[in-house]
């Protein structure tokens, strides 16, 4: 029997802003291992984390001058898109697609990106005044976890409405962490947990005013509590 749904791409499913976020992501990876291995003129992926990572010594300055040159600010917007390899870069691509689906179907397309982007700021934000090592702080990942914020907030808020025990939503979070540090023993790791936490914090928060009903529904439950 004929499938009439057989041949749609399975990009159709999920939200526009979601795909390009993500595409734009997986572009730049390429990009940069172009630049690895000398293809089209690119420049080697350390010099992207050069002029485009944020780093703590440059947070630092900036706090300590008190001046913010644009040239360093944009430090906040790009580093989620500079990836240290392949795998970092697709596993940061994957979670953005699953999480985002769910996100992005509740939340607006300029939400959605809000939660993204102001998620990883505050990660960095938080990173760059925690850390003392100068570590570049790279990828996307600060960002998908202020997406599985977004996520854990309408999971806590449907949690309630149904009178199911909302502490349950925040189990994704409490199984990636627990993964990370499994990976911190067994590999070691740097202290880009830090940034990610504090940008799961950030997108659970943000969740309060940009998702719909944002703050009226979580009164609303808390009156039905």
């Amino acid at each position: 029997m004929y499938d009439p749904h057989a041949d749609e791409s399975p990009f159709n499913a999920l939200p526009p802003v979601v795909v390009v976020l993500a595409a734009i992501m997986g572009f730049n990876e390429l990009m940069l291992q172009a630049g690895d291995r000398g293809m089209f003129g690119v420049p080697p992926r350390i010099v992207f984390f050069k002029d485009y990572a944020f780093l703590p010594a440059v947070w630092d300055f900036m706090i300590t001058r008190g001046q913010f040159p644009l040239e360093h600010l944009m430090r906040f917007i790009t580093f989620p898109f500079i990836h240290g390899s392949f795998t970092h870069a697709a596993f940061a691509i994957v979670i953005v697609l699953a999480i985002g689906k769910a996100v992005g179907e509740i939340f607006s397309s300029v939400a959605f990106l809000a939660v993204f982007f102001l998620s990883s700021v505050f990660g960095a934000v938080v990173y760059g005044t925690l850390v003392s090592v100068n570590a570049p702080l790279i990828g996307g990942y600060p960002g998908a976890y202020g997406l599985i914020g977004a996520f854990t907030f309408l999971l806590w808020v449907n949690l309630a409405a149904v009178g199911a025990n909302s502490m349950r939503a925040f189990s994704l979070i409490g199984v990636l962490l627990g993964i990370q540090l499994v990976f911190g023993i067994l590999f070691g790791a740097g202290l880009d947990w830090i940034a990610d936490v504090a940008a799961f914090v950030a997108g659970f928060g943000l969740s309060f005013v940009l998702s719909p009903g944002g703050w009226s529904r979580v009164l609303e439950k808390l009156r039905r509590d």
